[in-house]
């Protein structure tokens, strides 16, 4: 395995003038480092990363889909609801009284680094922040989605940073029929860009992409509707969801991040034996975005100690944010296991 990221004493951190990581249970920063990127070559990149829960406790990395970012939770310094509300802070299944949790916000999720970026990028500065923060290793990496894929890298790439993986819909490689569909999202932006019409192109890349994301079940119970039909056509019951949804991704989320974190998705490429730190992994039956067979696979071909937990849920592949107390319930046991279960 090669890979290649700056040492602690190679970048300068450029902190919140209000943090201090060693002295708060909460803080942010900003780490500004050179990265070697498998497929861009050197680069100048800024890290931003969150830190909270009980000073001195075990550390965990947790992170999520494309659009999640380094916000898990509300904390006492920064109020806002975090994206995984319902899975972290005080007494939740990643319970800040127990624990120290960690995140950042992907690389190109702002839409400055207009490059080709990796899942091992994602990993390399993960692993960076860490030695930035003089973590040596973290208890456990949990990560959902694109999360779940950046941790498989990260547990192949630096698998004694971490005592545990925990991955949740998300595998070594993007199924080859889904990689198709991310495609045809991805130049249907790039053709709103050439037409000038980019916002709503971008719109309509995340209405295609939520298609996948949620069960064929729920869309049949939620817009088995007759359409209303006048004159000038036809108007069914789903485009109303969609012209909710795309305008809410297209105010917080920009075209280039979104291509570019797209296609990170399909660049993904681990050897699963080369992973040696104990795995649990979280299939979806209904998650037509990472097929269970996949994940079946993946199981068992992992080196360490690896366990496949099945999931049954109506909102497929987003069945992480969804189902609260499975997820929950599975989260919580596989953080109280030792290290070599």
């Amino acid at each position: 395995m090669s890979f290649s990221h700056a040492a602690s004493t190679a970048f300068v951190p450029l902190c919140d003038p209000d943090t201090d990581a060693h002295a708060t249970a909460a803080a942010r920063g900003v780490l500004d480092m050179t990265l070697v990127m498998r497929h861009a070559g050197i680069r100048r990149v800024r890290i931003a990363w969150e830190l909270q829960g009980a000073e001195g406790a075990p550390v965990v990395v947790v992170q999520g889909g494309i659009s999640a970012h380094r916000h898990i939770a509300s904390n006492e310094r920064h109020t806002e609801p975090g994206w995984w509300q319902a899975q972290c802070g005080p007494d939740q299944a990643i319970d800040t009284h127990r624990h120290r949790v960690l995140a950042i916000d992907w690389l190109g999720s702002d839409g400055s680094l207009d490059a080709c970026i990796d899942p091992a990028d994602q990993a390399d500065a993960i692993a960076a922040v860490l030695d930035h923060l003089n973590i040596a290793k973290a208890k456990a990496y949990v990560g959902a989605s694109y999360g779940a894929m950046v941790g498989l890298q990260f547990a192949a790439r630096h698998g004694d940073r971490i005592e545990r993986l925990i991955a949740i819909s998300g595998a070594h490689r993007s199924h080859p029929q889904v990689t198709a569909l991310r495609v045809i999202q991805r130049r249907i932006v790039a053709l709103g860009h050439s037409e000038n019409g980019i916002r709503e192109a971008l719109a309509l890349a995340r209405s295609l992409a939520v298609i996948g994301y949620r069960s064929d079940a729920e869309f049949d119970q939620r817009f088995n509707r007759a359409p209303t039909v006048c004159a000038n056509g036809a108007r069914f019951a789903v485009e109303d969801y969609f012209d909710a949804i795309g305008p809410r991704f297209v105010a917080r989320f920009s075209a280039t991040a979104y291509l570019r974190l797209s296609e990170s998705i399909d660049l993904q490429d681990v050897e699963p034996e080369a992973i040696h730190v104990p795995t649990d992994i979280v299939a979806v039956a209904q998650d037509q975005v990472v097929p269970e067979t996949d994940l079946l696979g993946l199981t068992e071909r992992i080196s360490g100690p690896a366990r496949l937990h099945r999931v049954d849920s109506l909102y497929g592949h987003d069945a992480f944010l969804k189902e609260e107390a499975r997820i929950g319930a599975i989260l919580a046991t596989a953080l109280n296991r030792s290290s070599c279960q």
